[in-house]
């Protein structure tokens, strides 16, 4: 998992935006959104890494949204911990996961946004 700024999340949903407009398809951009000082978030960060065990071809990005209110308005994310996907398909929407009970459940809503 990589641990991104605001400024490197922008970018990068900048170009899955360019993207979009050239009706590429590319994997979607799937971002852990937390807080240091949250005892779930630790616990979900934990799943994360099994996660990316299961699912080795998927980039997972970490932020902190204490640092990303721009973000956390435009895809009006109400609560931490979050996995936010936003697809690089052409009128897909992006799709948030609050609850992370399972490696199950987090598996199965990566797999669920890939193309």
């Amino acid at each position: 998992m990589i641990e991104v700024t605001q400024r490197e999340l922008l970018e990068r949903l900048e170009w899955q935006e360019r993207l979009m407009k050239r009706d590429t398809t590319a994997d979607p951009v799937i971002v852990f959104l937390h807080t240091p000082l949250c005892g779930t978030c630790g616990a979900a960060r934990k799943m994360l890494d099994v996660v990316e065990f299961v699912v080795p071809d998927v980039q997972l990005l970490a932020a902190d949204v204490n640092f990303l209110p721009g973000i956390v308005e435009r895809y009006q994310i109400r609560s931490v911990p979050a996995l936010l996907a936003i697809p690089s398909s052409p009128g897909a929407d992006p799709e948030v996961l609050y609850r992370m009970g399972s490696v199950q459940d987090i598996v199965s809503f990566i797999r669920s946004v890939k193309p």
